[in-house]
């Protein structure tokens, strides 16, 4: 199942700044963390892939299985 986000876009004089909200469901699942560094990748023009880092996700309490 997905969760529909907008994509929000705060135009400046002389920038813009696009943000995209995390619904909580998602980051709760993702066992996010307040302030966590997360690096994007753009893998083609329809998926944005999101990454964190190895040493956090080898913390992580849940495991979700691996895909082959």
């Amino acid at each position: 199942m997905g969760y529909p986000t907008k994509m929000q876009l705060i135009k400046r004089k002389t920038s813009e700044q696009w943000y995209v909200n995390v619904p909580a469901a998602v980051a709760q699942a993702m066992e996010f963390q307040k302030g966590e560094v997360v690096e994007w990748f753009i893998d083609d023009h329809q998926h944005l892939v999101i990454k964190r880092d190895e040493k956090i996700a080898g913390q992580l309490k849940k495991k979700l299985p691996k895909h082959p």
